[in-house]
C-alpha cells in the first residue's frame, strides 16, 4: 500500500485520524497506448490514472460513522458509473453505484445479493495525478433527515428481491435506496443523478441530501424519506429489470437529458430483449418536466460488438452534451463500445403520443423499422469505436468532453466483484477480479 492520505466530506465532518483513505500510485502497463504519436490520424489514449485501494468500510464509516461493520474485504469501486467535469483541469466528479452487488444462482434461480448492505452511493471527487486516480472529496447520498439512501432496492414485486452475500439470507427492501449511476452538476453547486429503480430522476443538495426524486407517473412508492414527485411518463413503468436510467447529460441552457440504458419491456420482456429501439427523454430543470421525448435506435449487437449475438445486452451508458443541442451516446456491452454524435430536433419528439401508450400495438419496441412506421429516429454518426482502441478499459460507463478533440472515459469495475458463489471465499471475503477503476485520456483525430 502507498501512504494514506484523507478524503474529506463536504459536510465538514471531520476523518477519523489513521482512516486508510487513499490512492494507491499504480501504472496500467498493459494494453495502454500512451507512446502513439500526438499526430496519429487515429484515436488514441494519451494518459492512463488508476484508482488504489481504499477499503470500503473506512470510506463508508468516514462518511456515514456506522454504516458499514463489515466490508467483507471490499475496496472502493463502482465510481465509474459516470464522470463530470468539476471544473479544474484534471478533476472531474464521479458517482458510485448502488454498492457491490452480484449474482448467485440458488436452485436454479438467480438471487441478488449485497455483500455490504449499509453502503450508501455517494458522489466522488476525482484529481488525475501522474498515473493515480486521487479521491480528493467525498459526499453521501441522504435522507431529509440526513440517513444514508442505501442502494437497495425500492419495492417488493418490481424490484428484484436483495440479498446477503451468500444469497441465503433475505434483506430488507428500502423505499429510499437509489441504483445511482449519471451526474452533473448544476451552476448552483447541486448535483443531478439518475437511477435505474425507478427509473428516476434525481435532484441532489451540494452536500448530498435528496431535494426531489422525480419517478413515473403511477409508480406509487411510499415511505420514502424524501420529496418524490410523479413528473415522468407512465410508460417508464415498463422498463427492463437494472435497465432504468444510467445516462445522463446536461445541455448549455441547463435542460437535461436522459437515457434509458434499453429497449422497454414493452409488451413484455421478449419483446424488449429482441429491440433494438430505447428512448431519451428531455426534461427542463425551470419548469420540473419532460418537454421531449426521443427514439433512439441502436446498431445491431454485432456490430456494436463483433463477439455478440445477443440483443439485450446492448445499453446505453452514458451522454455527455458537446455544444447546442449535440449528444455523445455510448452504445456498449460488457465488453465493447462506440460513441455516437446525436441532434436533438424538437420536431423529432414522440412525447404524449401513441408509444408513450403502453396498449399501443405493436410498440415502439416491437418496430422493425420505426421510420417507415412514421416514428422520427435520431439520426446519428459514428465518432469513435472504442473496441478498436488500444488501452480503453471494458464496460466504460462515464464520458466527459475534456477539450475540442479529447475525452475522458471512465470503467465501472464492479467494486472488484464477480457473479457466482465463488466470488466470496470461505471466510466471506471477497476474491477480487483485479479490475481496476481506470481513467484514460482518449485523444480523437476530429473535434466534436
Amino acid at each position: 500500500m502507498s501512504p494514506h492520505a484523507p478524503v474529506r466530506r463536504r459536510i465538514r465532518r471531520p476523518v477519523a485520524a489513521g482512516v486508510p483513505l487513499a490512492v494507491a500510485v499504480a501504472l496500467m502497463a498493459a494494453g495502454t497506448a500512451a507512446g502513439a504519436p500526438s499526430g496519429s490520424g487515429a484515436a488514441h489514449v494519451t494518459r492512463t490514472a488508476t484508482l488504489g485501494d481504499i477499503p470500503l468500510g473506512a470510506f463508508s464509516n468516514a462518511l456515514l460513522p456506522g454504516s458499514v461493520d463489515n466490508d467483507r474485504g471490499v475496496d472502493l469501486g463502482g465510481i465509474g458509473s459516470d464522470i463530470y467535469p468539476a471544473g479544474r483541469k484534471g478533476e472531474y466528479w464521479t458517482i458510485t453505484d448502488r454498492g457491490p452487488n452480484g449474482q448467485i444462482k440458488v436452485s436454479g434461480t438467480k438471487r441478488r445479493t449485497f455483500p455490504v448492505p449499509g453502503f450508501d452511493p455517494a458522489i466522488v471527487k476525482v484529481r488525475v495525478s501522474g498515473d493515480a486516480l486521487k479521491v480528493l472529496e467525498a459526499i453521501p447520498i441522504t435522507t431529509s433527515s440526513g440517513k444514508g439512501v442505501t442502494g437497495l432496492p425500492n419495492q417488493q414485486g418490481r424490484d428484484e428481491a436483495p440479498y446477503s452475500y451468500d444469497a441465503q439470507t433475505p434483506l430488507s427492501y428500502n423505499p429510499n435506496g437509489l441504483d445511482t449511476e449519471g451526474i452533473v452538476r448544476a451552476g448552483d453547486g447541486s448535483f443531478w443523478l439518475v437511477d435505474e429503480y425507478g427509473p428516476s430522476l434525481v435532484h441532489v443538495s451540494a452536500r448530498g441530501k435528496v431535494l426531489t426524486r422525480y419517478v413515473p407517473k403511477g409508480l406509487r412508492l411510499t415511505g420514502a424519506d424524501y420529496p418524490v414527485v410523479e413528473a415522468l411518463p407512465a410508460v417508464l413503468l415498463h422498463r427492463k429489470i437494472n435497465r432504468g436510467f444510467e445516462g445522463l447529460a446536461q445541455l448549455p441552457g441547463g435542460d437535461l437529458v436522459m437515457a434509458l440504458q434499453s429497449p422497454l419491456s414493452l409488451p413484455n420482456g421478449d419483446a424488449g430483449n429482441a429491440s433494438l429501439n430505447t428512448r431519451l427523454l428531455r426534461f427542463s430543470t425551470k419548469k420540473k418536466a419532460v418537454t421531449a421525448e426521443y427514439a433512439y435506435r441502436f446498431d445491431p449487437v454485432n456490430v456494436v460488438d463483433p463477439g455478440e449475438d445477443d440483443t439485450s445486452e446492448l445499453k446505453i451508458s452514458s451522454v455527455v452534451a458537446v455544444g447546442g443541442d449535440r449528444l455523445l451516446v455510448e452504445e456498449r456491452t460488457d465488453k465493447a463500445a462506440r460513441l455516437q454524435l446525436v441532434e436533438l430536433e424538437r420536431k423529432s419528439s414522440i412525447l404524449g403520443g401513441p408509444y408513450d401508450d403502453d396498449t399501443t400495438s405493436p410498440s415502439l419496441e416491437q418496430l422493425d423499422d420505426p421510420a417507415a412506421a412514421g416514428v422520427p429516429v435520431l439520426a446519428k454518426k459514428l465518432v469513435v469505436d472504442l473496441g478498436t482502441v488500444s488501452g480503453v478499459p471494458q464496460k466504460i460507463e462515464g464520458v466527459a468532453r475534456v477539450d475540442h478533440d479529447t475525452l475522458a472515459l471512465i470503467n465501472d469495475n464492479d467494486f472488484g466483484m464477480t457473479d457466482g458463489a465463488g466470488a466470496f471465499d470461505a471466510q466471506g471475503r471477497l476474491v477480487d477480479s483485479g479490475i481496476e477503476t481506470t481513467l484514460v485520456y482518449l485523444k480523437l483525430p476530429h473535434r466534436i
